[in-house]
């Protein structure tokens, strides 16, 4: 049994042409499991996939976890749902998420009504079903159960959202994704003694050159590189990666060493397209 972790895209809003925006993929003995669907998600599986990640074959990508319904999590969404299905994935999309989520699937379904139409009309070869979505609205626990994995969802504070982690159980390992939060007991809870704990996270150095209205909103809803450590001290993670990352001017290693500073575990700055 093999668990692969690959990060798909690291970035946040801003438009950094190295970062995709939010996305992962858990792939377990070649199946594989999304979390978020930032932009350019489906190009980055693909480029996964030419590196040698057998799972992530675009016609593959037929389920996706949401953390919640930020627009740098969700603007890849459409692409998830039609992209794999012209290229011939003919499973329905299954999509997990907050409340609300039924309604956005239902809404870009709507937006993209001609589009499907001319596919299916048209002289273009296209199946009836992998253009469709099924939508489940998650509530705190196990919220999906197959032959290979168990998913929990726990909830964590981001502003007004309803926003969920993800922990992944499969055979050989056990992976916990925090989402955009600030520190929250529950993401403690669940990736204590975890083989890979995948955190948000921002500098402090570059948070002290952020105007004050900025700096409000950063610390109320998202985590800083110190308070990121105690959190690694206290869930002791088999390997601590961090990701969408709010640098600030300040460089990967440089956010690497404060959250280094609070913590002697595995630290590592993930990138789009790292494979742990």
């Amino acid at each position: 049994m093999t668990t692969q972790l690959v990060l798909l895209g690291t970035g946040t809003p801003n438009a950094d042409p190295e970062r995709s925006g939010s996305s992962l993929a858990i792939i377990v003995n070649d199946r594989p499991y999304l979390v978020d669907a930032g932009p350019g998600v489906v190009r980055r599986a693909s480029a996964a996939h030419q590196r040698g990640v057998t799972g992530l074959a675009v016609n593959r990508l037929n389920r996706v976890f949401l953390t919640h319904l930020h627009s740098d999590h969700t603007i890849g969404l459409p692409d998830l749902l039609l992209t794999p299905w012209v290229l011939e994935r003919d499973a329905p999309l299954d999509i997990y998420g907050p409340a609300g989520t039924r309604e956005m699937v239902d809404h870009l379904l709507a937006a993209y009504a001609q589009d499907i139409h001319e596919r299916l009309t048209g002289l273009e070869p296209a199946n009836t079903t992998g253009c469709t979505a099924t939508v489940t609205e998650i509530t705190a626990g196990v919220c999906y159960q197959d032959d290979l994995v168990v998913v929990e969802a726990f909830p964590v504070r981001h502003g007004a959202w309803a926003a969920f982690g993800y922990k992944f159980t499969t055979p050989d390992r056990v992976i916990v994704i925090s989402g955009d939060t600030c520190p929250v007991e529950s993401v403690v809870e669940q990736a204590a003694g975890c083989d890979i704990l995948v955190h948000e996270v921002y500098s402090v150095a570059g948070f002290q050159r952020r105007p004050a209205e900025w700096q409000r909103y950063h610390a109320s809803v998202h985590t800083s590189a110190y308070e990121l450590a105690a959190i690694a001290r206290r869930t002791q993670p088999g390997l601590l990666v961090l990701v969408h990352q709010l640098f600030w001017g300040t460089s990967p290693d440089e956010l690497v060493a404060e959250v280094r500073s609070g913590y002697g575990g595995a630290v590592v700055c993930g990138n789009d397209l790292d494979v742990f």
